[in-house]
């Protein structure tokens, strides 16, 4: 079963500056979580493009696990789209949108994820994954706002 998690925050600043800041996975790692570790391990910096890989890795419920994501979508500075190819996930599917809007950057974080293990996976989502992203989303968000303004 797939679930959906959708996010928007508008940032006071023109999209030439907004988009840059999100298309570089070590601003990432400034925005996620201290308790889920986050260490990008490509080298740096990474050339976003249809194609790229990206590896990390991060901490879950104290389980260290390498992710690899690969970019499918670049239009700059409109959108991109990443997608897990390696990782915790069934599936992972996350597209990031930039609407320029009067003062500012409607920025929106559409994610489509699945966990394995049927069942299991629907009972983890219910008591802890879906608890974890809305965490996840909401520190991004804060941070977000301290960085950018």
């Amino acid at each position: 079963m797939t679930h959906q998690l959708n996010r928007h925050h508008f940032i006071a600043k023109p999209l030439a500056d907004v988009f840059p800041f999100f298309q570089k996975p070590e601003n990432l790692a400034t925005i996620t979580p201290p308790w889920l570790n986050f260490v990008v391990l490509s080298a740096l910096p990474v050339q976003m493009a249809p194609g790229t890989r990206i590896d990390y890795s991060i901490r879950i419920l104290g389980i260290r696990l390498r992710w690899t994501s690969l970019i499918t979508v670049y239009d700059p500075p409109n959108l991109f789209l990443d997608e897990q190819v390696k990782g915790p996930y069934a599936l992972w599917r996350h597209k990031h949108v930039f609407t320029p809007q009067d003062n500012g950057v409607l920025v929106e974080d559409e994610v489509t994820y699945a966990l394995p293990f049927g069942l299991l996976g629907e009972v983890t989502n219910a008591l802890y994954v879906r608890w974890a992203l809305k965490a996840i989303f909401d520190y991004r968000e804060k941070m977000i706002r301290e960085l950018l303004g």
